[in-house]
């Protein structure tokens, strides 16, 4: 055999062994305890959803499924943390569209998107509630807005931080409403609830599974929900559409990712078992009784959907945002 060919049938030996034990990995896979970083605070969406997942993940793979809590600047530190991790599929991202805007929100990141982690599977979707404290003189949103104008800057509004889906709805109420509220951005979700319940803060945009308890509690007033039409969950509480912000809509999803890199045998397998997990009929109840929705897409299906997120939220950075603090 000539050099030529024997160095072309040697490459194509080394090919096909790789593709082999790749495959075989993704067959046994995993044989060890796997990690799911939580970039936001114990308690909220994210991390609620994360331990759910992770527990039917556990149960299908027989292997420990880990949440572990990297909290601050506004999900960077444990975006990053993922990113840089080993591409074996021991290592998780449960993201939001948080780290969708950030791409456009804060330029100074030690990663990007895309390029340093994989697409696995989106898990739901939530609309989100406009609440105030009930100390605050509003009833309506239609008041809010009202009372926001006569008294320009002096109302406050909590988020989880710089550029989360509360953060990013907050800065688009404000434009749709032609309001000017101070952005009071705070170390988690449930910090900032504690904040509107306490009075520290007016005004706080939170998703509807995890604020829907306080409402029903009396401890905030809800003035409006941010989907097309009213929650199943707050049925008495107008979509913000109706309740004078015409056409304004915001939500919250979460999904999976994996570090940049992870063979795709175990992205397809993860993808799958998260697909599957999403469409149990016991995890469809208990999501609507809350106000979420099970989402369901291939890892091509979700890299398309992030990828067309960071440009729609690229234009609301453009338009309507802070300037990162």
């Amino acid at each position: 055999m000539t050099a030529p060919r024997f160095a072309l049938a040697f490459a194509a030996t080394a090919l096909a062994t790789s593709i082999l034990a790749t495959q075989c990995l993704a067959q046994d896979y995993p044989t060890r305890p796997v990690k799911i970083i939580v970039p936001f605070g114990a308690g909220g969406p994210a991390d609620v959803t994360a331990r759910l997942i992770g527990n039917i993940l556990q149960e299908g793979f027989g292997q420990p499924f880990v949440v572990e809590n990297r909290t601050g600047a506004g999900g960077v530190i444990g975006t990053v943390e993922a990113a840089k991790s080993p591409p074996d599929g021991y290592t998780l991202l449960m993201m939001s569209n948080t780290q969708t805007a950030n791409e456009s929100l804060v330029p100074q990141r030690k990663y990007e998107l895309m390029r340093d982690l994989t697409p696995i599977a989106p898990v739901n979707y939530s609309d989100l509630v406009i609440v105030v404290n009930p100390q605050v003189a509003a009833k309506t949103l239609a008041e809010f807005i009202a009372l926001a104008k006569s008294q320009p800057g002096k109302l406050n509004y909590a988020s989880s931080g710089q550029g989360t889906p509360y953060h990013m709805a907050g800065e688009l109420f404000k434009t749709m409403a032609g309001i000017d509220l101070v952005h009071v951005p705070y170390r988690n979700s449930g910090e900032a609830r504690t904040g509107v319940i306490g009075g520290q803060v007016q005004m706080m945009i939170d998703a509807v599974p995890a604020m829907a308890p306080n409402v029903a509690e009396n401890q905030v007033r809800a003035l409006a929900t941010t989907g097309k039409s009213r929650s199943t969950v707050l049925p008495n509480v107008p979509a913000a559409t109706e309740a004078g912000v015409s056409g304004y809509e915001a939500t919250i999803w979460l999904g999976l990712m994996a570090p940049g890199g992870t063979p795709k045998p175990i992205i397809d397998k993860l993808n799958a078992a998260v697909n599957a997990a999403v469409k149990r009929p016991d995890i469809v109840k208990l999501w609507t009784e809350q106000g979420a929705v099970p989402m369901s897409m291939t890892p091509e299906e979700f890299d398309k959907y992030l990828r067309g997120d960071i440009v729609k939220w690229a234009e609301v950075v453009k338009k309507f945002a802070d300037k990162p603090q």
